[in-house]
């Protein structure tokens, strides 16, 4: 009997600083396979290939269901602005050309904009968050004609209105494999794949997302089954890096100290890094961590000024900003701190305060983005109207930002200069430079390697 298929797209085609692994997919193939044996699953990912060979693909090899996942919308960059959506829009305009396949769309970038990306995109279905048990519940009822209606978190068209069903359940028995013809690429052009621990944001940033995509409920995945991957990766395959993808690594530290406790017995000799609250941080954690592989970690930190920080609902003070990265310094844990100028309530007076405090702070670097970039279901969406700085029908989809009427935004980069520390805006393109330390085998993120 012929197997019936699944082709799961990586839509995603930006490689800056450099390509992303298509965990999310990978995420979702893992579960498929083990729950629909008799399903034949394959990732389809653009990074890798173009519109033309899906075309091919497509012509060759119909699948039955077609599930395409929006990893961004645009490149979150007030520089330059570029939105993906009208790429998006022209695979999935591509796939209907050439394929009588269901389609359904899913992905953290449609998971901030559900209502607004299935009506302008058109597809049969979608799926916002954590898509395991959505889309796998979906296929068994289009498969049984029996009723998907009330699937949480489906998207769908009926009685030409959009139906958004909300989604109160999460898991966390989640399988997970690395796709095989894809660790080779992704480990020569990246220098890392990427992998999580937990899912879900318990923090109430005004700007952020995360609770939109994974929900604030935390959940902690299978220890066990995490180092069980990487042992594979690094016994088998020879990986020694990844990253951790959570929103936020230290969030459930009893679940840490008994990863970091598996991983040092299993003898992984696997380095990695993670996005880091500067909350809920101590050396205790921190040396077990390092003896466990920590070599990198990603502060959100936002602003050194204690005014921005409480305004941007941050759950820490500049005081333990200093406090934790003298303590990275100490246990020689490389970090790195990204921050937003001008978000919502940023002055003269807080932004010097951030510049001035920066000189405080030895061997980082330093990530500033300019303005927030709204988001609908966020506080700062509510603002943003509230101060007229969006109009409330506006969807968004096209980036627009908050800045702060309170500052000079032509003065940052000359602020930063005079600090004598290393700030790279997002306009710096530092794509040669890391490609050239890739060629040399350099793995991680590199960073560390600009400190000055």
């Amino acid at each position: 009997m012929k197997k019936k298929k699944i082709l799961l797209i990586s839509a995603n085609q930006y490689t800056v600083p450099y390509p992303v692994y298509p965990l999310g997919l990978s995420y979702i193939s893992s579960y498929l396979q083990k729950k629909l044996p008799d399903y034949e699953i394959e990732i389809f990912d653009m990074v890798q290939k173009n519109v033309d060979d899906l075309i091919e693909r497509l012509k060759t090899n119909e699948a039955d269901y077609i599930g395409i996942s929006l990893r961004n919308i645009d490149d979150v960059n007030i520089y330059n602005k570029e939105s993906f959506i009208g790429e998006y829009k022209n695979i999935i305009d591509k796939i209907k050309k050439h394929s009588s396949s269901k389609i359904i769309i899913g992905g953290s970038g449609f998971s901030i904009f559900p209502e607004k990306l299935f009506e302008y995109l058109k597809p049969d279905f979608g799926i916002y968050g954590e898509g395991e048990e959505s889309i796998y519940k979906l296929v068994c009822s289009l498969d049984n004609n029996s009723d998907y209606r009330k699937i949480e978190g489906l998207v769908y068209s009926e009685n030409d209105k959009i139906i958004f069903n909300e989604k109160n359940n999460y898991f966390k028995n989640i399988d997970f494999d690395f796709e095989e013809n894809f660790i080779d690429y992704y480990w020569k052009t990246s220098g890392m794949l990427n992998i999580q621990t937990k899912r879900g944001c318990p923090y109430h940033c005004i700007y952020c997302t995360y609770p939109l995509i994974e929900g604030s409920k935390v959940r902690l995945l299978d220890s066990d089954k995490i180092v069980e991957t990487l042992s594979d990766i690094y016994f088998n395959k020879g990986i020694d890096y990844v990253f951790f993808t959570d929103s936020v690594f230290n969030i459930n530290n009893d679940f840490n100290y008994e990863l970091a406790e598996k991983i040092i017995k299993s003898k992984i000799g696997v380095k990695w890094g993670a996005y880091f609250n500067l909350h809920n941080l101590d050396e205790k954690l921190l040396t077990i961590l390092k003896k466990a592989g920590l070599t990198h970690i990603e502060f959100g930190t936002e602003s050194f000024s204690d005014t921005t920080l409480k305004t941007y609902r941050k759950p820490f003070t500049v005081s333990e900003i200093i406090k934790k990265s003298a303590l990275c310094n100490k246990l020689e844990i490389d970090f790195a701190h990204f921050l937003i100028l001008g978000g919502y309530g940023e002055t003269e007076k807080s932004l010097n305060e951030t510049f001035e405090n920066s000189k405080k702070i030895n061997r980082s670097v330093f990530f500033p983005f300019i303005g927030m970039r709204i988001y609908p279901g966020t506080e700062l969406y509510d603002i943003a109207i509230r101060e007229n700085k969006i109009d409330k029908d506006d969807n968004l989809l096209k980036p627009k930002y908050y800045v702060s009427d309170d500052f000079d935004i032509s003065t940052l980069k000359e602020k930063a200069k005079k600090t004598r520390k290393r700030w790279v805006f997002p306009d710096e393109d530092m794509t040669d430079t890391l490609n050239k330390m890739r060629l040399k085998n350099k793995k991680g993120p590199l960073w560390e390697y600009l400190i000055y």
